[in-house]
């Protein structure tokens, strides 16, 4: 592995029209009611944190995809295109999980032509070692939770303002990262003493 490159996390995941239901407050004797229409229309959206693989002072990086429907070889590709621009030619280790999309014969050969980009594959029914999972966790814990819009523009809207809340607090990826507990950086030594 390339020691000076991003090590990226990518993961998918679903929303939909129906609301997200978590525990509210309300005053007493008033139980809050969502009004909703029944709508199953859907969204996919995928999401990469990435963290430099020597210096954590270039801080994480978020990228983040939309798109109705449901993600496809193709669509991941398009995400990968983006990423390719997002980290305009460096180094990139993706890891991600065995989504069979994720290794289909059409993938492999794209990153075989990609110069930028090696792949690397999360353990088996292990997302909890993904950070990316705890992003999709934050954002339907706040800003999804409870939310009843009549359109996806609604869903993605309120996506990108958790997104936008996650990007401008720069320790909150990291929180991420450490809750899997993954470390991409080693701990410094300890300063010795010099009778040591």
């Amino acid at each position: 592995m390339n020691t000076r490159a991003w090590i990226v996390f990518l993961d998918e995941s679903g929303v939909s029209l129906l609301p997200q239901i978590r525990r509210t407050y309300s005053p007493r004797g008033r139980t809050p009611l969502l009004r909703h229409r029944l709508n199953w229309k859907r969204a996919s959206m995928a999401g990469a944190l990435g963290y430099h693989s020597t210096d954590p002072d270039r801080g994480a990086r978020l990228c983040f995809h939309l798109k109705p429907g449901s993600y496809d070889t193709a669509g991941l590709i398009e995400v990968l295109e983006q990423m390719k621009v997002f980290y305009r030619g460096e180094r990139v280790v993706l890891v991600w999980d065995g989504l069979s999309a994720h290794w289909s014969r059409a993938m492999r050969a794209w990153v075989a032509e990609q110069d930028w980009l090696t792949l690397e594959r999360l353990p088996a029914y292990a997302p909890e070692l993904n950070p990316v999972e705890l992003l999709w966790s934050s954002l339907k814990k706040r800003e999804l939770a409870n939310l009843a819009g009549d359109h996806l523009a609604d869903v993605a809207d309120a996506t990108e303002q958790g997104i936008q809340r996650i990007n401008t607090n720069p320790r909150l990826p990291w929180s991420f990262l450490a809750h899997t507990g993954l470390s991409i950086h080693p701990p410094h030594p300890p300063n010795l003493r010099k009778d040591q």
